[in-house]
């Protein structure tokens, strides 16, 4: 089976569960997705109801087609759609794929919603899928999510200068990251340091 069906699977711990998009998804990603501080570095901006029909839309095409898995983040101990994150640039012959795409609503932001979803997609990505590498990408000026990636572990890997186009017009410098299979045991300790025991298999 290709990785992106093995991947468009539901992901869960004790903290947040992460499901494949679906239309019924769509009212509650509403609901905290119509932030500008969202969009700051987005290739996307959301700033009406327009653009949010056109981004929610086009998440649900990218994997319908097999472009993306697009997860829908749920926040467990609210039971509301915290945001978005995917897995992307999916290579199963060089075994690799990028997690990206990724955003929060405000209200979840440094709750640790963040840190276990990306555990979970890391997780999947080396235990299940094989992967031997996983990547990231951002925007050169993100600091806040530069320094989350080095947090984990992650490790920079360099600057594409020009990279794409930016709503505001200019072109983003999209810097590098990545954790390879061998790296994976240390990330996966950083991630789950100081967390409360849940539940067998969180």
């Amino acid at each position: 089976m290709p990785w992106t069906d093995r991947a468009t699977t539901t992901l869960e711990d004790q903290r947040v569960r992460l499901a494949p998009i679906s239309e019924a998804d769509r009212d509650g990603t509403r609901a905290v997705a119509m932030d500008p501080a969202i969009w700051t570095y987005f290739v996307s901006s959301v700033a009406s109801d327009e653009d949010f029909t056109r981004y929610f839309d086009t998440c649900l095409a990218d994997h319908r087609d097999g472009r993306r898995v697009v997860f829908t983040v749920t926040d467990k101990a609210t039971g509301a759609i915290a945001g978005s994150m995917s897995y992307g640039n999916v290579s199963e012959h060089d075994a690799r794929l990028e997690i990206g795409w990724s955003w929060l609503g405000s209200r979840y932001r440094g709750t640790g919603v963040n840190r276990h979803a990306k555990h979970l997609l890391l997780r999947h990505a080396f235990e299940e899928l094989g992967a031997e590498r996983v990547e990231f990408k951002t925007d050169v000026l993100n600091l806040q999510a530069r320094k989350g990636l080095t947090n984990i572990g992650a490790t920079e890997e360099g600057t594409l200068r020009s990279y794409n186009p930016m709503p505001s017009g200019r072109r983003r410098d999209a810097v590098y990251y990545s954790v390879l299979r061998a790296e994976w045991p240390r990330v996966a300790q950083t991630l789950t340091a100081g967390r409360e025991p849940g539940p067998p298999g969180a």
